[in-house]
C-alpha cells in the first residue's frame, strides 16, 4: 500500500509541476494562476481524507481515500514549492 501512495504522489507530482511551470511561465506577473492547480490537489486531498474516515474501506489500485488523499496533498505541496521558485525567478529584477 505504501508503495502505491508513493507511486500516487509521484506521477501527480510530476504532473502538476509540468501544469505549474507552464502556468507559470505564460501568465503575467501579477497572475497567481501557477499556484490554482496546487490548490485544486491540495482540496481534493483533504476531501479524500474526510471521505476515507467516514466511508467504509474502498481500495483503488491498493491504496484506500486516505493514501490516495496523502498522495494528494504531498503532490500539492511540492507544486507550491516549485511554483514559488519559479515565480520568485520570474518577478526578479536584477
Amino acid at each position: 500500500m505504501v508503495e502505491t501512495v508513493i507511486t500516487f504522489g509521484a506521477i501527480l507530482t510530476a504532473i502538476t509541476a509540468l501544469i505549474s511551470i507552464f502556468l507559470v511561465k505564460m501568465t503575467s506577473k501579477q497572475s497567481h494562476a501557477g499556484y490554482y492547480p496546487n490548490v485544486f490537489l491540495a482540496l481534493v486531498g483533504i476531501l479524500l481524507i474526510l471521505v476515507a474516515s467516514i466511508a467504509p474501506k474502498v481500495d483503488f489500485a491498493g491504496a484506500g481515500f486516505g493514501g490516495i488523499g496523502i498522495a494528494c496533498m504531498f503532490a500539492g505541496a511540492i507544486g507550491f514549492i516549485i511554483s514559488a521558485v519559479m515565480d520568485a525567478y520570474k518577478n526578479v529584477e536584477a
